[in-house]
């Protein structure tokens, strides 16, 4: 499925609250930039793509996002994570960042699949917004010496005798 389908209601993997929730924490894991002219992660087409790609983790993301939740509403005066103000959203997700569960890693990942398989970020990288195959990319020729340390140390494992 394109991120520029229509997403219907019953498709939705997540309650409202939770995608309130989640709406939230990946709009501090990749903010909009205007410098760049960048949307961020919780642009509306971007997030459809993150909703989608998260249906498989629906349990792990329930439970992440209710932890989140209810941390938040200990920590801010009974304030569950989506009304928070954008600054103490953003405050909580540093926070959480330092603690990668199973759930937040996941959750980091698909978030910036998703971002940058979008083509107005692609474009504003200065990438033809493209799959990479069949077409490819070229890759700059590096430094080849630096293999040179490996290729010395010679292998690190047996030979196996057939």
């Amino acid at each position: 499925m394109s991120n520029r389908e229509t997403l219907l209601a019953s498709d939705l993997p997540f309650s409202e609250p939770q995608r309130e929730i989640l709406w939230g924490l990946v709009g501090s894991i990749i903010p909009a930039s205007k410098d760049y002219d960048t949307p961020g992660a919780d642009d509306p087409l971007i997030f459809k793509d993150i909703l989608v790609t998260a249906r498989p983790y629906t349990d792990m993301f329930a439970s992440g996002l209710e932890d989140i939740d209810q941390q938040a509403i200990r920590n801010h005066d009974g304030v569950g994570f989506a009304a928070l103000s954008a600054n103490n959203r953003h405050a909580m997700a540093q926070q959480l960042s330092r603690s990668l569960n199973a759930f937040l890693r996941t959750l980091v990942s698909i978030t910036v699949q998703c971002y940058y398989r979008d083509d107005r970020v692609m474009q504003a990288l200065g990438m033809e917004p493209r799959p990479p195959f069949p077409e490819g990319f070229t890759v700059e020729e590096g430094d080849w010496t630096l293999l040179d340390p490996v290729r010395r140390r010679g292998k690190l494992y047996r030979e196996v005798d057939v």
